[in-house]
């Protein structure tokens, strides 16, 4: 069992350490989302095309799904204060790397490498369960996780601000002063964690292949979140450039704005899991998945309307939420002694699912525009659903997951 140096799981968990954490994963969680409200801007700026832009949120989720199965076994093989520190330092160094970017080249490396070290907010949620006491484990991590849906949700409403007043460039050197001043703090407050294992970082890996192997429940739940992934990063990497577009003809604030409606995934967080406990998590995926293709399907048939486009942000985001939170009790629910090689697995699914919906509606949406977007993102939860609808095959009995 992992043990920790200064806090004993007898006394409740500070709370100025539970906001410390809480405010490290929004602000690690907000650094992948900086960039879509501005794309307009940037793109304008560094004369590129809306599909050649499209490599920048890409990248971005795609260096997020990398460093999220490579970096995974860190925490359980070195102390989580020195992986947390140093990966703060290193997406500070991305941040500012992004916002010197004279092309589009260097940008898409500085991208790359802020997905790889904003897996920082994976590493602060599960210090948050070590840190707290059983019996208040729950409450903590619910509010790390409160700070980083609203870390996603405020990065974008911020960062279309700040661009509107200014240049884009201050919003990622604005984010690395925060991300340092976040690394002097958890360096000073955060105690120390002893390592769960010394086994080499090879074998490590190779346990997570593993689990991807033996757990058929597990593949299913990071394909139908993959997908639906797809979906959300489609037309979120995609909404500053259609806004910008008539007939809308709105700019990069308007597009942070709409971060706004991340709130509806941010409520019906605690909300899903409560339906899951009651309902079974396959009945509650199957309504978001549901919602999340009825929101596209409505877009896709009225893309010139202001409030649609407004009403369908707010319900897919509200799906996508429901889905993730319900796929998260089966997952979680698989081998308790692997949650978080488990947890990084499906998120990795999700992110790669985010960087091939980014790259894929970048294109869709320079030919087809908004129609073509949604139309491409309503097809992905249609697949998602299909994945949840067809039944699982059962494995014999002598060859069935064992339950812990």
């Amino acid at each position: 069992m992992e043990t920790h140096q200064t806090t004993s799981t007898d006394d409740a968990l500070p709370p100025s350490l539970v906001a410390l954490l809480a405010i490290g994963a929004g602000l690690s969680a907000a650094a992948l989302y900086y960039n879509q409200p501005v794309l307009d801007v940037i793109a304008r700026e560094l004369r590129v095309s809306a599909s050649d832009i499209g490599i920048v949120p890409m990248l971005t989720q795609l260096g997020y799904a990398t460093g999220l199965f490579v970096f995974a076994p860190l925490g359980d093989r070195f102390d989580r204060r020195r992986v947390i520190v140093v990966k703060a330092l290193l997406l500070g160094v991305a941040l500012i790397v992004a916002g010197l970017a004279g092309d589009l080249a260097v940008l898409g490396l500085a991208s790359f490498a802020i997905g790889l070290s904003a897996t920082l907010a994976q590493d602060l949620v599960p210090a948050a369960a070590v840190l707290a006491a059983p019996q208040r484990r729950g409450k903590a991590v619910g509010s790390v996780m409160t700070g980083l849906l609203l870390g996603i949700l405020l990065s974008r409403v911020v960062s279309g601000a700040v661009a509107s007043r200014g240049d884009w460039r201050w919003v990622f050197f604005g984010a690395a002063a925060l991300e340092w001043t976040l690394a002097a703090v958890c360096a000073s407050r955060l105690p120390r964690f002893a390592p769960t294992t010394h086994e080499r970082y090879t074998a490590l890996l190779g346990s997570m292949l593993t689990l991807v192997k033996q757990h058929g429940p597990l593949r299913r739940a990071a394909l139908a979140q993959g997908l639906v992934s797809v979906a959300f990063s489609g037309f979120w990497s995609t909404l500053a450039i259609v806004l910008a577009a008539p007939p809308f003809e709105l700019g990069s604030v308007w597009a942070g704005a709409f971060g706004i409606a991340g709130a509806a995934g941010a409520i019906a967080a605690p909300i899903a899991g409560g339906l899951a406990d009651r309902r079974g998590p396959d009945v509650v995926i199957r309504i978001g998945i549901g919602i999340v293709l009825a929101s596209f399907v409505a877009l896709a048939i009225t893309p010139s309307s202001l409030v649609v486009l407004v009403i369908a942000t707010l319900t897919f985001d509200l799906g996508v939420s429901l889905s993730l939170v319900s796929h998260q009790t089966i997952v979680y629910g698989i081998d308790p002694a692997a949650r978080s090689r488990l947890n990084a697995l499906l998120v990795t699914a999700m992110f790669l699912g985010m960087a091939a919906g980014a790259a894929i509606a970048a294109r869709v949406c320079e030919a087809w525009g908004l129609r073509g977007v949604a139309t491409f993102a309503a097809c992905a939860a249609l697949l998602a659903l299909l994945v949840r609808l067809t039944p699982s095959r059962r494995p014999p009995q002598a060859h069935a997951d064992r339950r812990p």
